[in-house]
């Protein structure tokens, strides 16, 4: 199998085929999870609003995956408490989100998590000081959970894929996929550096998100994908900033918006507009403006919120194509679609990051009717990612890495590498220069080394803002950028003419993130 695209879905696909027996090569234009994998709210969720929408089974299945991953990536995956407070004047009353919270309770019997609560105004109020009481009704609590980094979870599915035989090429795109007498049987590719190639394969998935239908070329289809996009804003924790989630519909349109604690910061999202070019997705004065309102709006300590942005993230969502009606209306369901002029091609439509898992279940369980010989395994329903531990390894592992470096560093090594923490700190322990930190960051240069050599990083970008993740602090990395890379001039890895061009290409990349001028 081949599979085209490396985000979330394209690398759970691999993962999912490689465990199941099948020789397996993934390709991705750019770099891992640099899509949309890396610009959503970062929750692992149900989808409580998709009740609205009748998507019970939707919520069901995300509901399940939400409880696999708690169990198989605890490092990454974390439970998160949120709070709905309801208005006066809202379209969604107090009543209709108690019925809708005890459906979700019921969907997700089985569930880790505790319930929901339902909440007075008063009682709401002392649970977040900062909300505005001004026509508040109530509201009520309760949990989901948040992946910090969703990039992380894109590295560790591609790892155990890769550890189970699968093949990994990154900034290599592929140019066209070979059809022959009216069956896929490969793809031709041109990487980065210019070189052309191609590999032979008797089964082709295409999860190139929100560009499927760009990867299908002049294969003969119906338009696949109407993605919507959705910006995000980060600003620092202002003064009475919830300490838990807020789940609150917007009052301007209803929408339901996310005000989420998130890396020591304030993560507020999302929009949903519908967009042509998904390359060209970037959030603009009007979504900076209608978050930054609605913030303000609940809790009124953030005035002025706009002007404190410190950079902003915009990802497409790979929806299916559906030119009229609300954005939010549109199924987030995935569909496997099987192409008619090219058998053995099959591109993926939607999904969700929660249920990637499942959805890579799914392929599979599609092209096995290809495959007949293939053994119906199921092979990552009870499968911990690489990074995972049980709770007293996970001590042991906090042990270990604190006494050679601090507890500091090994708790954030934790939530970062999981069980690769401590390979992070055996090359940290061999050599005292790699048990340096970067410029003043926390990353040792032990992790530019390790993400370089173990996890497919090849530029800067790369390991500051999908593998060692200082990318995502404050500053979006800019403090660490400059020393990152005179170490990898140092370390042998590039010469000071590549350190430069990375650099540059790094800040540029800042600029592209900062908040649209209001």
């Amino acid at each position: 199998m081949i599979v085209i695209g490396a985000g979330i879905n394209g690398a759970a696909i691999a993962r999912e085929a490689a465990l199941s027996g099948l020789a397996v090569l993934l390709v991705e234009r750019g770099d891992l999870a640099a899509g949309t994998s890396s610009a959503s709210s970062r929750l692992i969720h149900g989808g409580l609003r998709y009740l609205e929408h009748f998507e019970l089974g939707l919520v069901r299945e995300s509901l399940r995956e939400r409880e696999r991953l708690l169990r198989s990536a605890p490092h990454l995956v974390v439970p998160l408490e949120l709070y709905v407070p309801v208005y006066a004047r809202a379209r969604r009353k107090r009543w209709q989100i108690a019925v809708g919270l005890t459906i979700y309770d019921w969907l997700s019997a089985d569930r880790s998590l505790p319930g929901h609560t339902l909440l007075a105004r008063d009682a709401l109020l002392a649970k977040l000081p900062g909300l505005n009481a001004d026509g508040l009704v109530g509201g009520a609590s309760y949990f989901d959970a948040q992946a910090r980094y969703p990039e992380r979870l894109v590295v560790e599915n591609v790892l155990d894929a890769a550890a189970n035989g699968a093949l990994v090429k990154t900034y290599t795109r592929v140019t066209r996929i070979v059809v022959e007498g009216g069956r896929a049987t490969g793809v031709e590719w041109r990487t980065a550096s210019g070189e052309t190639g191609g590999a032979r394969a008797r089964l082709v998935v295409n999860a190139a998100g929100p560009w499927v239908d760009q990867a299908l070329g002049s294969i003969q289809h119906t338009r696949l994908i109407g993605g919507t996009k959705g910006s995000h804003l980060i600003a620092p924790l202002f003064r009475g900033a919830p300490s838990a989630g807020v789940y609150v519909e917007a009052g301007s349109d209803s929408r339901p918006l996310f005000i989420l604690p998130w890396n020591d910061l304030l993560l507020v999202g999302t929009t949903d507009e519908r967009v042509d070019d998904p390359s060209a997705a970037v959030m603009t004065r009007h979504e900076l403006e209608y978050l930054a309102r609605e913030t303000e709006r609940v809790f009124p300590a953030a005035a002025g919120l706009a002007s404190r942005v410190l950079y902003t993230y915009t990802g497409v969502r790979p929806l299916p194509y559906q030119p009229s009606g609300a954005e939010g209306a549109i199924t987030r369901r995935h569909i496997i679609r099987r192409h008619r002029a090219a058998r053995g091609l099959y591109s993926i439509v939607g999904g969700k990051l929660t249920t990637h898992r499942a959805l890579a279940e799914d392929v599979l369980g599609v092209l096995r009717g290809q495959l007949p010989s293939l053994e119906r395994r199921r092979p990552t329903r009870d499968r911990r990612l690489p990074g995972a531990l049980a709770p007293k390894e996970r001590d042991e592992l906090l042990a270990d890495v604190g006494a050679t470096l601090n507890a500091a560093q090994a708790a954030r090594l934790w939530g970062v590498y999981g069980a690769a923490a401590l390979k992070v700190a055996e090359l940290a322990r061999s050599d005292p220069e790699l048990a340096t930190t970067v410029g003043a960051s926390a990353t040792l240069v032990a992790e530019l080394v390790y993400t370089r050599e173990v996890e497919w990083a090849v530029t800067l970008d790369d390991v500051l803002q999908r593998r060692c993740m200082a990318g995502l602090r404050s500053d979006f990395g800019l403090a660490a950028a400059e020393p990152a890379a005179r170490w990898l001039v140092r370390l042998g890895v590039w010469d000071s003419a590549r350190a430069e061009s990375e650099l540059a290409d790094y800040r540029a990349h800042a600029a592209r993130q900062r908040a649209p001028a209001t």
